[in-house]
C-alpha cells in the first residue's frame, strides 16, 4: 500500500500535527510492514506562492510554453502524480488563525487542475478525479473548536477535498495545544487513541473505525 503524507506545519519536530502523522505512519507500518511511505514537508520546503505566472503557465498550451512555464507545470505535474499514485493520503494540517496554513493552501492550488484532478460534466457539474483514496486530515489547534462554528477549517477542507474527488475523509484533531500542559497532553492522547482505533489494514476500502 502506498501512503502519501503531506506535512504543513512550520514548527518542524515540535509540530503536534506532524507527531500525529508520525504515529499514524507507525501504526500503518505495523499493519502492513511492506507499506511504501512518501513524505512531503511543505512547511520545511514551501512551494512557491501560487501567483499569476503560475496560473498562466498551467493554462498555456504545452507547445508554446517558455522554459520557465514548463518548469512550473512540471512541478505541478509531479505533485499531482504523487497524489494519484497514493492509496492512502495523510494531510497533517495545523490550525493557524482559525484556518489552514498558507503553505497548505498553496499546495491545494497547485494540485487543483481542471481536466487533471477535477472536471466539469457536460451538464456543468463538477466531478473530482482523485478517487478511491483513504484520506485522513490530522489537525492540531491551540484552543477547542471541533464541532462548533469556530472550526472554520474542517468545512473548507471537506468541500475542497470533496471537489477533487476525496469524499470519504476522516478528520482527527488534537485540541487544546495552547491551553496548558495538561490540556495539551490530553488533546494529543485523545487524538492518538482515535488513530489507534482505526483499522489500517492494507486492503483498499477496508478502513473503518474500530
Amino acid at each position: 500500500m502506498k501512503t502519501l503524507v503531506i506535512l504543513s506545519s512550520i514548527l518542524g519536530e515540535r509540530s503536534h500535527s506532524k507527531q500525529l502523522a508520525d504515529h499514524m505512519v507507525a501504526r500503518a507500518k505495523q499493519a502492513d510492514p511492506a507499506a511504501v511511505v512518501t513524505v512531503r514537508d511543505i512547511g520545511a520546503e514551501p512551494l512557491p506562492y501560487f501567483d499569476g505566472a503560475t496560473a498562466g503557465a498551467l493554462f498555456t498550451p504545452a507547445d508554446v510554453r517558455s522554459v520557465e512555464q514548463q518548469r512550473i507545470v512540471e512541478r505541478s505535474d509531479a505533485l499531482v502524480a504523487e497524489l494519484m499514485r497514493a492509496d492512502r493520503i495523510v494531510f497533517a494540517v495545523p490550525v493557524y488563525n482559525f484556518n489552514l496554513p498558507a503553505q497548505f493552501k498553496t499546495y491545494l492550488d497547485h494540485v487543483a487542475r481542471a481536466g487533471v484532478t477535477f472536471r466539469y460534466t457536460p451538464e456543468g457539474v463538477p466531478e473530482g478525479l482523485v478517487k478511491g483514496k483513504q484520506v485522513f486530515v490530522l489537525t492540531a489547534r491551540g484552543g477547542k473548536a471541533e464541532g462548533t462554528p469556530n472550526d472554520t477549517m474542517t468545512p473548507y477542507l471537506r468541500q475542497m477535498l470533496g471537489f477533487l474527488g476525496m469524499n470519504e475523509v476522516t478528520f482527527i484533531a488534537a485540541e487544546g495545544m495552547a491551553m496548558g500542559e495538561v490540556a495539551a497532553l490530553e488533546g494529543v492522547a485523545l487524538a492518538r487513541q482515535r488513530i489507534d482505533a482505526l483499522d489500517l489494514a492494507p486492503a483498499r476500502g477496508a478502513l473503518q473505525a474500530a
